[in-house]
C-alpha cells in the first residue's frame, strides 16, 4: 500500500478522544484502530508487536548493521475533539491551481486563500482537504502513515543499514494523556521523535509549559418570578468569568512565544456551571503566574458573590522539552541533516502546542518533534500536501540511514 492510500484508510476510522470518559483509551474507536495497526504491522514483517490494554502500541523494526543507536519513532492515534473526526471525507485536489477550494458546494464551505495564505506555497502540488465538515486527521494520522511507510520500505530494501528501530503509536494524545500509560523502559529507544509537526520543514525541541483548568461556578436558583435578591445565576457569573481574562491573551491575539488562556467550554444551568479553559507558556515562570491568576480570579468572584461560589481545578498536563533536549543536540542535527537530504529546509521552531515527546523527554526519552505535512490542524479547513507526507517519509529514512 502507498502512502496517500495508507494515510486515506487511516482517517476512514473515527478516533476522536474524549477527556470526559476517564478511560484509557478515552473512546472504543481508538482501539478499533489500535487493532488494524496491530494486523498491519504483524503482516509488514514487524517483530515484538505489542497492543497493551491501555491501547499503547509498540513493534520493532530489527536492526541489520551494528553500531548504530535505537531510535524511536512515535505518532498518536486519536484527533482532537476540537471539530468532528467522525466520518471524514477527504479528497484529493491535484495540482493545485492557487485559487480558493470549494469544500462543500451544498453548505457553501470554501478554504479561501485570502484567510488561509500559506496554502498558496503548495500551489502544483496534490492536497488532500476536508469535505468541510470534518477535520481531516492529519493530526496524526500523517505521522503514522509515514513511519508505517518508511518502515515498507526499509523492509524491501535491506541495501539500507540502519539499526534497530523501535515504533510506538498512542492514544489520547489531544487530551494530553499520550504519554499517561507509555512504558519507557520498555520502549527501550535511546532517543527518539514524535511525527507530529505541522507543515514541511517543522523541527521542534521547545514546547508550551502546558495545564488545563476548570472553573466550577455554583449558584442558586429560584422561581424566576420571585427571584428579587434571591437567585444567583451561575451562567452569567461565568460569563463574567470568561470576561475578566486578559483580552489579548488568547490564541487568536498570541504567536510565537507568547502565551495564552484559551476557554474551551461553557456549559451549565442556573444552579451549576463549568468552564473549561487551557494555559499556556513556554516560560516556566510566567506559566505558574497565569495558573495563579486563575486561582485570584476565583478569589475575586468569591468576595463578590460570596464564599463557595467559584472554585479552580488546575492540571499540569506537560512541560517545555528544551532542558532535556538540550544536552543531547545532536539528534537535533541529525534530524537537520536528514531534512537537508530529503531536500527539505530545516525550520526550526517552539511548538505553539505540546506532543507526546514534551513529557517522554522528561521520562528520560529525548523526543523532539518532526513535520507530518498537515496545516491547519483540529478544524474542517485541515489540509495535507501528499508531497510533504513524501518528504516526512524520506526524512524519516535519512535519520535511520545517518544515524
Amino acid at each position: 500500500m502507498n502512502l496517500t492510500d495508507r494515510f486515506l484508510k487511516y482517517v476512514s476510522f473515527h478516533t476522536t478522544s474524549d477527556e470526559n470518559t476517564h478511560t484509557t483509551p478515552s473512546t472504543p474507536g481508538q482501539r478499533v484502530f489500535a487493532e488494524y495497526l496491530k494486523g498491519e504491522l504483524q503482516q509488514l514483517g514487524l517483530t515484538e508487536v505489542d497492543l497493551d490494554e491501555n491501547g499503547y502500541i509498540m513493534a520493532t523494526l530489527p536492526a541489520n548493521t551494528e553500531g548504530k543507536p535505537v531510535i524511536g519513532l512515535i505518532a498518536h492515534m486519536d484527533t482532537a475533539p476540537d471539530a468532528s473526526g467522525k466520518d471524514i471525507r477527504p479528497r484529493i485536489v491535484e495540482s493545485y491551481d492557487g485559487g480558493d477550494i470549494v469544500l462543500n458546494e451544498e453548505q457553501k464551505i470554501v478554504l479561501e486563500t485570502k484567510k488561509y495564505p500559506e496554502i498558496l506555497r503548495y500551489k502544483g502540488q496534490n492536497i488532500i482537504v476536508t469535505d468541510g465538515t470534518t477535520l481531516l486527521g492529519a493530526d496524526d494520522k500523517a505521522g503514522i502513515a509515514e513511519i508505517v511507510t518508511a518502515c515498507e520500505y526499509l523492509l524491501a530494501h535491506p541495501e539500507i543499514k540502519h539499526g534497530k528501530l523501535r515504533i510506538g503509536f498512542t492514544p489520547d494524545e489531544e487530551i494530553g494523556e499520550g504519554a499517561d500509560h507509555f512504558d519507557v523502559s520498555k520502549f527501550g529507544a535511546d532517543f527518539a521523535y514524535t511525527m507530529d509537526g505541522g507543515a514541511v520543514g517543522e523541527l521542534e525541541y521547545e514546547n508550551f509549559n502546558a495545564a488545563a483548568c476548570k472553573i466550577h461556578i455554583s449558584g442558586i436558583n429560584v422561581h424566576p418570578g420571585y427571584g428579587y435578591r434571591k437567585m444567583k445565576n451561575s451562567l452569567l457569573i461565568a460569563t463574567q468569568a470568561v470576561d475578566m481574562l486578559p483580552k489579548n491573551e488568547t490564541p487568536a491575539t498570541t504567536q510565537g512565544y507568547e502565551g495564552f488562556f484559551h476557554v474551551t467550554g461553557m456549559g451549565g444551568t442556573v444552579e451549576q456551571t463549568t468552564i473549561s479553559l487551557i494555559i499556556r507558556d513556554h516560560d516556566r515562570e510566567r506559566f505558574e503566574e497565569r495558573k495563579q491568576q486563575m486561582e485570584e480570579l476565583v478569589q475575586s468572584l468569591n468576595n463578590q458573590y460570596g464564599a463557595g461560589t467559584a472554585t479552580a481545578e488546575i492540571r499540569d498536563q506537560y512541560y517545555n522539552m528544551r532542558e532535556k533536549v538540550e544536552p543531547v543536540m545532536h539528534i537535533i542535527s541529525l534530524a537537520e541533516e536528514a531534512m537537508k537530504a530529503a531536500g527539505v529546509k530545516p525550520k526550526v521552531q517552539p511548538i505553539r502546542g505540546g506532543t507526546d515527546g514534551a513529557r517522554l523527554s522528561f521520562e528520560g526519552l529525548p523526543c523532539p518533534n518532526i513535520f507530518a505535512g498537515g496545516e491547519n490542524f483540529h478544524s474542517r479547513f485541515e489540509y495535507v500536501p501528499i508531497e510533504s507526507m513524501e518528504k516526512a517519509m524520506q526524512t524519516i529514512l535519512h535519520i535511520v540511514e545517518r544515524a
